[in-house]
């Protein structure tokens, strides 16, 4: 998957992973089409952290989905 192309498709899979790396209790809620495309770059950059830190704690995990909530449309 090319992330450097700006697409609704890529928007999907990034959600769908930082759910699920993030282990969301209300991940039925989140959905791709939720997310603003002009907010791709800060999508780019939340799902570098998401997919390349190990383990999240508590606030971690807050502090992500608030931020997920500040990107959708």
């Amino acid at each position: 998957m090319d992330l450097t192309i700006k697409s609704e498709a890529n928007v999907a899979f990034m959600i769908e992973q930082i759910k699920e790396r993030l282990n969301v209790v209300a991940a039925q809620s989140i959905k791709p089409d939720h997310f603003d495309i002009n907010k791709y770059e800060d999508l780019v950059d939340m799902y570098d952290v998401v997919i390349n830190k190990r383990h999240f704690s508590i606030r971690e995990i807050e502090a992500l989905c608030d931020e997920l909530r500040q990107l959708k449309k």
